[in-house]
């Protein structure tokens, strides 16, 4: 059995995490998004927004959480495991705010294979800001280009899931697989 580990990626604000909630409730394996967890645990100790005051400390949470993920999905005893994000997403925020990292940030790219991106473009009439999430909608544009481009720069072979209800979005995945 070849696992596939798969992953839905997109700027704030395109519908990722409602995606992944309908796979769950469909019976899927998913893994979510990690960075609010962090973020929440972060203000819990007094930090408003790691990712604005700490970036590096922000991204290497992310990172182990993402890897631990990514080991955790290689050992589901599912055939299809889906992820909101990857690794390369850290980077390409990182390439977004015009911050350097340390090269264990790309070896882990390197190391950390998925199966098939799934990619969600800007879609302004979904774009909704919360506690979370601080980007305006042209900012949300400008990630998707880095993700874009840093997913690419990985090699993958990037699938534009189409402005469509749910339902579709999900069969168009599905479809892909």
């Amino acid at each position: 059995m070849r696992k596939e580990i798969i992953v839905i990626i997109g700027g704030p604000g395109t519908g990722k995490t409602t995606i992944i909630d309908t796979l769950i409730a469909s019976g899927y394996c998913c893994y979510p998004e990690i960075s609010r967890e962090v973020t929440l645990e972060a203000k819990k100790q007094g930090i408003e927004q790691l990712f604005l005051e700490n970036p590096l400390l922000f991204s290497e949470l992310l990172l182990e959480g993402r890897k631990k993920q990514f080991k955790n999905a290689q050992n589901e005893p599912h055939e299809i495991v889906f992820l909101d994000r990857g690794i390369p997403d850290i980077l390409a925020y990182m390439h977004y705010i015009g911050d350097s990292y340390p090269a264990f940030f790309d070896a882990a790219c390197k190391e950390h294979i998925y199966s098939k991106i799934f990619i969600l473009p800007p879609w302004e009439e979904i774009y909704v800001s919360d506690d979370a999430r601080y980007e305006n909608y042209e900012q949300a544009k400008l990630i998707y280009y880095h993700l874009t481009e840093t997913y690419q720069n990985y090699g993958y072979e990037l699938i534009e899931v189409p402005k469509d209800s749910v339902d579709k979005r999900i069969l168009f995945i599905l479809e892909q697989i």
